[in-house]
């Protein structure tokens, strides 16, 4: 069924040269060698230099997690999120609020989320309030509770007088979802 490829086996010195008998890591040019600029997926966006941070499925926490990072939660978490990027995975399961740049959703949250981008996939459920600059939701995700949709204001250096009457700016939309797959 399988046939062996006729590929010469690796030589000892190439191993030598590397410094270890671990071969790199397929996205990862081998050390020695000028990285070769590959084509990338439309995916979600890059990890972090740090990497990702996971959670597994058979890991369950309660209380608060916080920090700058990437997370990937595979398990269950009772308490609120707030990191850099979150990918909540389809056996993940968060009861709390969820705050971060990127948030990809393809297991359970219940309650609020907010952030930059925020991505609900079609195996997502999620039962509370969104507030996200870009939004998707996949065909198939459940989703009840309201949007609330429009782009963050930077902080002013020093605040700026308010107008006398209010001046016509437009409201950020919020949308009432209900919908289920």
């Amino acid at each position: 069924m399988f046939n062996k490829s006729k590929s010469p086996a690796p030589t000892p010195q190439s191993r030598a040269d590397s410094g270890s008998s671990i071969p790199p890591l397929p996205d990862l040019p081998a050390p020695g060698q000028p990285a070769a600029s590959a084509p990338r997926s439309a995916g979600p966006a890059p990890v972090s230099q740090r990497g990702l941070s996971t959670l597994s499925s058979d890991l369950q926490f309660e209380g608060a997690i916080t920090g700058g990072g990437d997370l990937q939660i595979d398990g269950a978490i009772k308490g609120d999120v707030r990191v850099g990027r979150l990918i909540v995975g389809e056996t993940g399961a968060v009861e709390g609020n969820v705050s971060a740049d990127y948030v990809e959703v393809r297991g359970r949250i219940v309650g609020g989320i907010s952030g930059k981008q925020v991505k609900l996939i079609a195996t997502a459920y999620v039962d509370g309030d969104i507030t996200a600059e870009q939004m998707s939701i996949d065909i198939g995700a459940y989703f009840q509770g309201r949007v609330l949709q429009g782009r963050r204001e930077a902080p002013a250096a020093t605040p700026a007088p308010r107008p006398a009457a209010p001046a016509a700016e437009p409201a950020p939309q919020i949308i009432d979802m209900k919908s289920g797959g």
